[in-house]
C-alpha cells in the first residue's frame, strides 16, 4: 500500500505552526490564558503528547514527551512518529498506523517498548494516535508511561507461574512452555522436530512428609528441585514442579531417546545421594516415565497421558528406575481399559457364551461331568478366553453379575442334559471368584438359581482357588459350609500352587481337589523323568482319599499321562487328551459313552 513515508526521503516543506501558535488568539500575548488558549495545559500536562502532520512527522511535542524519551524538542522534530513510538518493528501496527494517516482508520492504540534516545532504562507506553480534536490539520500522538504497571504485572505473573516452595515453574507455566515448544518443533520445515519429556515422582516422599512434617518435606522438595535444575542446566531443559512430589523435565529439540535416557540416568544418580535437611540425613529415590516423540505427531494432552502411564509402569516395575514409553505395552493397557469399561454392559447385552470341558473317569474313560468355561464374543476383539477378562471383572466388580449369568446358564444346561439323559446325569462345575462371596450373597444366589432351573444341588460343583479356600474364615467359610449343607459340591481349583496348610483341609467343606497342571506336565514322556513329581502326586492323592475327597488331574494331554495318573489313584482327568472346551451340543453326544480325543476351539 502506498502512503506517507513518515517524514523521511522528502524535502522539508514550510514549517507548520506549532500547537501554541495555532491556538494563540490575535491581540493576546503568548502567555495568556484566555478561553481557547491551550498553551498552559500543553506545557503543564503530565500526559506525553505530540502533534504529527499527515506525513507522519512530529511538528511539536510537550515537555512530558521530551522527558519520557530523554531528548529535547529538536531531537523529536528530527524523528518520525512511527520511529519514536516503535511502530515500524511490527508489520501489523505499521500498516494500521499508515491507515490512520491516510484517513482510512479512525485511530490506533497499542502498547510499545520505548528506547530513550540518550540511553538508560527502556520504558513501556500505551501509544494512541488519532486526528486532532479541534478538526485541525494533523494528528495527536499520546504516550502513557505504563512501565511500573508492566513491572507489577510481570512480578505477579512470576508469582502466579512459579511454585512458592521450590521456585520452579509450576504446572501452568510448564503447559504454556510445552504448548509453545510443540508449536515451534512442529513448525520446522522438514517436520523432523522432536520433543522429549521426563516425568518423575519421588518414591517414599509421603512417608517423610507424614513422619517428619510438611516443613521438612518442603525443604526436601526444594533440595530435590536444586539437583534437578543442576541436571538440566547443561542442556538448558525446563524443570517444573507439577504438584505434590511430581516434577517434569522438558527436552525441547530432542535428539532422540538416548539423550532422554541419559538425562534420566543422570537424574537418578543425583537423587540417590542423601540429602541433608535441617541436620537430618534423608534418602529418596524417583520413578521416571520417559516419552520421546516427533512433535508433529503429538499434542500436549497425549504427551502427558503417555508420560503418566509410563511413570506408572516404572513404579509397578519396582520403583527407583526409569521406563521408556512402549507403544505396544500401551496398546495392551488401552485394550484392558476398553475391556474393563465394557464388561458390565456386555453382560446385559449377553455377549458371553459358555463352553464345556469334560471331566473324565481315568479308569473307565466315562464322562462324569463338565467344567463350564466362559467366552466373550467381543464385537471388536472377537472371541476372548477367560484369562483376557476375568481378572478385570474381579477388579471392577463385574464378576458378580457375570458370575450369576455363568452359574444360571450352566445350571440350565445341566438340567437340560439331565432330562435328556436321566441315566447318566452330568455334574457341572462352575468357577467362583472370592469376590463373589464378599460382594454378593452367594448362598442366596445359588439357591435361587437352583430353584429357577430345577437342577438338583448334587449336580452342581463350585470351584474356588486354593488361596481363596485355604484362607477362608468368617463370611467365606460360612458361605462354603452353607452351600455344602445345601448339597452343592465344593472343589479346590489349581491345588498345589499355593502355600497350603494341609491339615486345614479336614476342617473345610471340600469334596474335590483339582491338581494343578504343573504336576501333570511332569508326567509327559518327553520330559526328563523326575521321581519326586510322581511321589508328590501320589502323596497328595493318598491324603485326599484319606480325607474322603476325590482328585481331578488337570491338563492331561497324553495317554501316558492318563495311565500314570490312573495308576497313582487319581479319580478323574481333564485336558486336551480327552477334549478341549466344546459347545453344549457336542457334549451331548459324549454323554453316557467313552470320551475320545476330539478337536475343538
Amino acid at each position: 500500500m502506498s502512503g506517507p513515508p513518515d517524514g523521511q526521503g522528502r524535502a522539508p516543506r514550510s514549517t507548520p505552526p506549532t500547537i501554541t501558535q495555532r491556538h494563540t488568539r490575535p491581540g493576546i500575548d503568548g502567555g495568556g490564558a484566555a478561553p481557547g488558549d491551550y498553551r498552559a495545559a500543553w506545557y503543564a500536562a503530565h500526559l506525553a503528547m505530540a502533534v504529527v502532520d499527515r506525513d507522519g512527522r512530529v511538528t511539536d511535542a510537550n515537555p512530558a514527551l521530551r522527558e519520557l524519551l530523554g531528548t529535547d524538542l529538536a531531537g523529536l522534530l528530527a524523528r518520525g512518529a512511527a520511529e519514536l513510538a516503535g511502530l515500524r518493528e511490527d508489520p501489523v501496527l505499521w500498516s494500521e498506523y499508515r491507515e490512520v494517516l491516510l484517513g482510512e482508520r479512525r485511530q490506533l492504540s497499542c502498547t510499545r517498548r520505548l528506547e530513550p534516545a540518550g540511553g538508560g532504562r527502556a520504558r513501556w507506553a500505551e501509544v494512541r494516535i488519532e486526528p486532532l480534536p479541534d478538526g485541525g490539520e494533523g494528528f495527536l500522538l499520546t504516550l502513557v508511561d505504563v512501565s511500573e504497571r508492566r513491572e507489577l504485572q510481570a512480578r505477579l505473573r512470576h508469582l502466579q507461574m512459579h511454585d512458592s516452595v521450590t521456585r520452579l515453574p509450576n504446572r501452568s507455566l510448564f503447559f504454556e512452555r510445552l504448548a509453545a515448544a510443540l508449536r515451534q518443533a512442529a513448525g520446522t520445515g522438514d517436520g523432523t522436530g522432536r520433543i522429549g519429556l521426563c516425568y518423575l515422582d519421588l518414591d517414599g516422599f509421603k512417608a517423610i512428609n507424614d513422619t517428619l512434617g510438611h516443613r521438612v518435606g518442603d525443604r526436601l522438595l526444594g533440595a530435590v528441585a536444586q539437583r534437578l535444575t543442576e541436571c538440566a542446566a547443561p542442556g538448558g531443559h525446563l524443570v517444573a514442579r507439577l504438584g505434590g512430589d511430581e516434577f517434569a523435565l522438558l527436552v525441547e529439540d530432542s535428539r532422540g531417546t538416548e539423550q532422554l535416557c541419559e538425562l534420566a540416568r543422570t537424574v537418578l544418580a543425583a537423587l540417590q545421594r542423601p540429602f541433608d535437611v535441617g541436620g537430618q540425613r534423608l534418602s529418596v529415590s524417583a520413578s521416571i516415565g520417559l516419552v520421546e516423540r516427533p512433535a508433529a505427531e503429538t499434542h500436549a494432552t497425549w504427551l502427558m497421558q503417555a508420560a503418566d502411564t509410563t511413570l506408572y509402569w516404572a513404579k509397578a516395575d519396582g520403583k527407583a528406575r526409569w521406563t521408556l514409553f512402549d507403544p505396544e505395552r500401551n496398546a495392551h493397557r488401552m485394550t484392558r481399559q476398553a475391556l474393563s469399561s465394557t464388561l458390565r454392559p456386555a453382560v446385559e447385552r449377553e455377549e458371553f457364551v459358555l463352553e464345556y470341558q469334560p471331566l473324565v473317569g481315568l479308569v473307565d474313560g466315562v464322562v462324569r461331568g463338565v467344567e463350564a468355561l466362559v467366552r466373550w464374543e467381543h464385537p471388536r476383539f472377537g472371541r476372548l478366553s477367560p484369562n483376557r477378562f476375568i481378572s478385570l471383572a474381579e477388579e471392577n466388580g463385574a464378576i458378580v453379575p457375570l458370575g450369576r449369568w455363568v452359574l444360571e446358564t450352566a445350571c440350565r444346561q445341566a438340567r437340560h442334559w439331565m432330562l435328556a439323559h436321566p441315566r447318566a446325569p452330568l455334574l457341572v462345575s462352575v468357577n467362583v471368584a472370592v469376590r463373589q462371596v464378599w460382594d454378593s450373597d452367594l448362598v442366596a444366589d445359588v439357591g435361587a438359581i437352583l430353584g429357577r432351573t430345577g437342577l438338583p444341588p448334587d449336580l452342581l460343583q463350585l470351584e474356588l482357588t486354593e488361596s481363596a479356600v485355604m484362607g477362608s474364615a468368617g463370611r467365606p467359610l460360612e458361605a462354603l459350609q452353607q452351600l455344602s449343607d445345601m448339597g452343592v459340591a465344593i472343589a479346590i481349583d489349581d491345588f498345589g500352587t499355593g502355600y497350603s496348610n494341609l491339615a486345614y483341609l479336614s476342617r473345610l467343606p471340600v469334596s474335590t481337589l483339582k491338581l494343578d497342571g504343573s504336576f501333570v506336565r511332569g508326567f509327559r514322556p518327553e520330559e526328563p523323568a523326575n521321581p519326586a513329581d510322581e511321589t508328590i502326586v501320589e502323596a497328595l492323592v493318598e491324603l485326599a482319599h484319606r480325607l474322603g475327597l476325590t482328585v481331578t488331574a488337570e491338563c492331561v494331554e497324553s495317554a501316558e499321562q492318563a495311565e500314570r495318573l490312573a495308576r497313582i489313584g487319581c479319580d478323574t482327568g481333564q485336558g486336551w487328551f480327552y477334549s478341549r472346551a466344546l459347545p453344549a451340543e457336542q457334549i451331548s453326544a459324549m454323554i453316557g459313552g467313552y470320551a475320545t480325543a476330539v478337536g475343538g476351539s
